[in-house]
């Protein structure tokens, strides 16, 4: 499996000859939306940086496979379970729909958390998520509407997945106010971490939950 990121909450997953597409994002964003096939697409909810599924495009009849919500979802072997969320869409002021993706695949268990922005992790959204090999996981903060580095270390206490991929933080052209990802590494604990082009991974390489992986990789 190999894993790239483009900025947001946007990442491109790919394992043999099938792509899978989390958050494509529009230009409103300031940034430059992604561009590339895929087979299916996730958007954890309806917003001009996680919705721009339109920019990708597929060769598959029927087109790309869109899953837009919660739900249970099942294409080409990779079962796909969706659960409501909520982010803060103006620093607390009002609540959001977002969808949390709980991902089978390759006998690995991904978690994309959308633009979680829940100060208390819920009990059943806890169960829901179990143990998550790799978990996508906002620290930019209340400006982007997702919980921040304090809050993201909370979560990750609570829920233990064995590699941690931050995003939804600050970077270059990006029109949202986010706090840099340099803040969550400082509340982590984690120093040296060097960013990675890609992550590519199998199942058998897998750190365990007492050796947790933090991976920050860098955008095209």
């Amino acid at each position: 499996m190999v894993i790239t990121y483009y900025g947001l909450s946007c990442f491109k997953i790919q394992s043999g000859d099938t792509v899978l597409a989390v958050d494509p994002y529009s230009k409103e964003s300031g940034l430059t939306p992604p561009r590339f096939e895929a087979h299916a697409v996730f958007s954890t909810h309806n917003h001009d940086n996680h919705n721009n599924i339109e920019a990708l495009s597929s060769k598959e009849e029927g087109g790309v496979f869109k899953i837009t919500g919660p739900g249970e979802y099942e294409f080409r072997g990779i079962t796909v379970r969706g659960i409501h969320s909520y982010h803060d869409s103006k620093k607390g002021k009002s609540k959001g729909a977002n969808t949390i993706y709980v991902v089978e695949w390759e006998g690995m268990r991904l978690v994309h958390l959308g633009d979680y922005g829940e100060k208390e992790l819920r009990s059943e959204v806890q169960e829901a998520l179990g143990t998550p090999d790799i978990m996508f996981v906002p620290v930019g903060g209340e400006g982007g509407g997702t919980i921040d580095a304090e809050d993201a270390a909370k979560l990750l206490n609570q829920i233990e997945p064995r590699i941690i991929i931050p995003m939804h933080y600050k970077i270059s052209g990006l029109k949202e106010k986010l706090d840099g990802v340099e803040e969550f590494m400082k509340e982590i604990g984690e120093k040296g971490v060097t960013p990675e082009e890609k992550l590519t991974i199998k199942k058998k390489e897998l750190p365990t939950a007492e050796q947790s992986r933090v991976v920050i990789l860098k955008t095209p």
